[in-house]
């Protein structure tokens, strides 16, 4: 390769941070990384297997990731670092049974023959691969003890690969060397799971890098700013600390919300602005942070239908106060998020429409909730419960409502039951929380008064 005079001849893993570059050049074949969030993780495997497979023809690597949005993020980075090691993508393409759906998988193919297979994770479709394998943040997926005994038997054929190229080499009289399949673990804590345990297992090449480390190491980030944008000493401890709370479990696999997913069921503007309709909404209100969310269902029979999930972002409270009075006034009830910056917009709202508030002998249509850790634990079961069968509640088809509903976590923290979300670039699990607010409503709407 020519080189002009003042560029040095560098290589595309030259831009990993020294932590992540020991990571990626531990050859190991068995090794897990244990790192603080948004430290790159995804970025250092994603690295590994494309230069994998730009170095070693007819190589294959499946990342299995915990969800649609983490695979798909997985297999975007990969296609950066392909760039970068200028390997041509000869073909992509994602399986899914209809526009929106749960993707299946994505594959990426080179021309030298080796091939990315990213899926979200799913003990039934772990299965059938002979590949070097990635298990992205494992500790969030969901039934993790049958995805791990699903996906590991994938690294012990030696005689995986080309049967083409094996057959050619019985015909010239070469010997091909038996495969040594690769497995990489890399995660977040989620509680004390299967990464706290192979991180005691000294069979594994084991890394874990907290947040201090990552920025001693080069981190452009701001340490406190970042503990004061959480404001959770036992969050910050798990997600930038490495330091595992007792157990975490998912609150809606992806099992269950495929069971209530429905075409008939909208993510947008299907409002209908009539009075003998029975709507109830549920408001989690966001203003810097995360995004104010509105989701709207209506009651058809016994069944709570999806008719609008409105996601407001980084709008002024009184354009939001606005665009949500205009829900509220075709609403039966409405359980609005009251805690830290809902407190004012949900005075004016109650002031408005009135307080729901049985026991001082209020009765109008907004229910200021707060969210202290028994209200979660009333709220978030009964959720649940509506997408268990009979099943009480449809929702749309939608990628982003269901990583949404399926990131929210329940917890035990101290022997004590509470629920929690990962921030991401989409929000907090906020269609979650408003989801569940709304259920929440027609319930109390039902149990009061006959309202409805």
């Amino acid at each position: 390769m020519m080189v002009a005079a003042n560029e040095k001849l560098v290589s595309p893993k030259d831009m990993l941070l020294p932590y992540q570059r020991d990571f990626a050049d531990d050859s190991s074949r068995f090794k897990i990384g244990v790192f603080s969030r948004q430290t790159g993780k995804s970025l250092t495997t994603a690295e590994e297997a494309v230069e994998d497979c730009y170095t070693t023809p007819e190589t294959t690597w499946v990342c299995m990731s915990a969800g649609e949005r983490q695979s798909l993020e997985w297999q975007r980075k990969a296609h950066d670092w392909a760039e970068c090691f200028k390997l041509a993508i000869e073909d992509y393409a994602e399986d899914r049974a209809m526009a929106e759906a749960l993707m299946t998988k994505s594959v990426t193919s080179w021309a030298n023959g080796s091939r990315l297979i990213c899926v979200p994770s799913n003990p039934a479709t772990a299965r059938g691969y002979s590949a070097n394998i990635v298990l992205d943040e494992f500790d969030y997926h969901e039934d993790q003890d049958a995805v791990w005994r699903a996906i590991y038997p994938s690294i012990t054929n030696p005689l995986g690969g080309s049967l083409l190229t094996r057959f050619e080499a019985l015909r010239s009289g070469r010997e091909v060397a038996p495969k040594k399949y690769k497995l990489r673990v890399v995660t977040t804590y989620n509680g004390k799971r299967k990464a706290f345990e192979l991180m005691q297992d000294a069979n594994w090449s084991r890394h874990l890098i907290d947040i201090y480390e990552a920025v001693k190491q080069g981190l452009p980030v701001d340490i406190d700013e970042l503990r004061e944008g959480l404001n959770d000493p036992e969050g910050w401890q798990q997600e930038y600390e490495c330091k595992p709370i007792d157990g975490s479990n998912v609150l809606l696999p992806y099992s269950l919300i495929a069971n209530a997913e429905s075409a008939e069921a909208t993510e947008f503007n299907t409002v209908p602005d009539v009075k003998d309709v029975a709507l109830y909404l549920g408001i989690d209100f966001g203003r810097q942070h995360d995004p104010s969310v509105c989701w709207v269902l209506e009651k058809v029979g016994d069944v709570l239908w999806t008719r609008e999930v409105l996601v407001l972002e980084k709008m002024d409270t009184p354009d939001q106060q606005q665009i949500l009075r205009d829900r509220i006034r075709v609403a039966k009830r409405v359980a609005f998020d009251y805690t830290g910056p809902g407190i004012g917009l949900g005075d004016y709202l109650a002031k408005e429409f009135g307080s729901w508030n049985p026991a001082a002998h209020e009765f109008g249509r907004i229910e200021l909730c707060t969210f202290t850790p028994k209200f979660k634990r009333d709220i978030f079961p009964k959720f649940r419960r509506a997408f268990e069968a009979p099943f009480k509640i449809r929702v749309p088809i939608s990628r982003l409502v269901r990583e949404d509903l399926h990131a929210m976590q329940q917890v035990v923290r101290n022997g004590q039951y509470d629920y929690w979300a990962p921030r991401t670039k989409d929000g907090h699990s906020d269609r979650c929380t408003a989801g569940a607010l709304a259920v929440h409503a027609a319930e109390h709407a039902a149990g009061s008064c006959g309202v409805y």
